[in-house]
């Protein structure tokens, strides 16, 4: 059985998440959305609930597990016996940014390989920073998220 992890933060999990994960199932056979914390940024929305909106997108799909990550990626795919890990990709820049994170990942573990995938061109500006800073805001961003994923009000 061929398993690969998409790590991430998912705060939101938007449109450009659900592209990859659409691009990456009809190469595995199990994916495992793993939703994690980035010490570089701060979570809006706890990871109990990021899980919980990320379950309804894929209720349907027994293909797709939804867990929590606190660990090293690679230690979290050798866990869950994963060879693969994907990155979704929107330009150059984060070809760059996740290239090196590749090389880091492979480093620590060479029997897991990361496929990198691009997202699709008509939603290439979606980015969950920006989508939370339009949120945070008071504005509407359900455009940017799948239509299971409704936001609570500001305030």
């Amino acid at each position: 059985m061929k398993t690969a992890v998409f790590p991430g933060t998912f705060d939101p999990f938007t449109l450009g998440h659900a592209s990859i994960v659409e691009k990456a199932l009809p190469m595995f056979d199990r994916l495992i959305i793993a939703v994690g914390s980035n010490s570089k940024k701060s979570n809006l929305f706890s990871a109990e609930q990021r899980v919980s909106w990320i379950e309804k997108v894929y209720a349907d799909d027994e293909r797709i597990e939804v867990k929590t990550i606190d660990a090293l990626t690679v230690d979290f795919c050798v866990k869950h016996e994963a060879a693969f890990l994907i990155r979704g990709l929107r330009n150059g820049s984060d070809f760059e940014y996740e290239r090196s994170i590749a090389h880091m990942n492979q480093a620590l573990n060479d029997n897991v390989t990361t496929v990198f995938l691009l997202c699709d061109a008509s939603i290439s500006a979606i980015n969950a920073s920006i989508v939370r800073e339009i949120y945070k805001n008071g504005g509407d961003v359900s455009q940017f998220l799948p239509s299971e994923i409704v936001l609570p009000p500001v305030g």
